[in-house]
């Protein structure tokens, strides 16, 4: 791995496809306005492969938008290390910063107004997310329109983003963070307030992106449904990486200090201070560890 000193050229990505990205020991505090130091993050490690696609899960508060953040270089953590491909971008100056965001990463923020200009229309939109783009890389790019259609708003084309309807917008906002075709595309919560219909036709698009382009996909979300059809769920509780979802099977992380996670189904069950045994059991060559109640407390 390389930490780039101030004035070396980051370059253009050599090969299409995905990116790889990884983060270790991060750790992330905020202020309020009250002036409280808050802790977001606490000791995350994470490695997404390039090409992977990924869904953030947690209640409110769990690190998992501050994460998406920090992973696209928008902001920089309190302590750790983070990765995009070979550069270390948490210690990267911030000129270097922006024109690797610029040529490899889209964020979509929460909200699909966030990412548009209201009183613009949707191909000046489109253009406008291009605007880092070297002439030649435009000419190389998708037509606007084409790229519009793409998303199903061809008709709404030359329509100002103030009069769209809130699917319309988020499609929109998905065709502006791809127009650039990003190695790396993070969106904070896609598909919320979206009717069932909208919902399914941005997260059916988010796939054929990562099908068609390689791109490496992470994605925050609430909804169990968007999810599932995710190969891979990573679980956020109180700072920290808690479970993962890998192919349909569930598995808690050890963290620091060998700190673990209840499923959900056991944390209700079982809840804070309850007395468990853990013992090693060995079966068909593989470690397992048992996790017990004694009976004395009611198990």
């Amino acid at each position: 791995m390389t930490v780039l000193e101030p004035g070396v050229d980051i370059g253009e990505p050599t090969h299409p496809g995905g990116i790889g990205v990884r983060c270790t020991g991060v750790v992330h505090l905020y202020r309020t306005f009250e002036g409280h130091d808050v802790v977001a993050l606490q000791g995350v490690d994470l490695a997404v492969r390039p090409g992977e696609r990924v869904a953030f899960l947690g209640p409110s508060g769990s690190g998992k938008s501050t994460l998406l953040t920090l992973l696209g270089g928008i902001q920089k953590p309190s302590a750790g290390r983070i990765f995009l491909g070979e550069h270390e971008i948490s210690r990267l100056p911030e000129p270097q910063l922006a024109r690797l965001r610029s040529r490899r990463v889209s964020t979509m923020l929460q909200g699909a107004t966030r990412n548009l200009l209201s009183y613009a229309t949707a191909r000046q939109n489109v253009a406008f997310a291009r605007l880092a783009l070297t002439s030649a890389e435009r000419r190389q790019a998708v037509p606007e329109t084409a790229l519009l259609a793409r998303v199903g708003l061809e008709s709404v084309a030359d329509q100002v983003v103030a009069t769209m309807s809130g699917g319309q917008r988020q499609r929109l906002a998905l065709a502006c963070a791809v127009s650039t075709s990003p190695q790396l595309l993070l969106a904070d919560e896609p598909t919320s307030q979206l009717s069932h219909e909208d919902r399914d036709a941005v997260i059916g698009l988010v796939h054929d992106l990562g099908d068609e382009l390689g791109t490496t996909i992470i994605v925050v979300t609430h909804q169990p449904e968007v999810a599932a059809t995710f190969p891979r769920t990573v679980t956020m509780k109180g700072g920290r990486v808690g479970l993962e979802g890998r192919d349909g099977a569930e598995y808690v992380v050890i963290g620091a200090e060998g700190v673990v996670h209840l499923p959900s189904h056991l944390a209700g069950q079982w809840p804070q201070g309850t007395l468990v045994r853990i013992e090693p059991e060995p079966q068909d060559g593989r470690d397992r560890l048992v996790v017990s109640r004694p009976p004395e407390e009611g198990g």
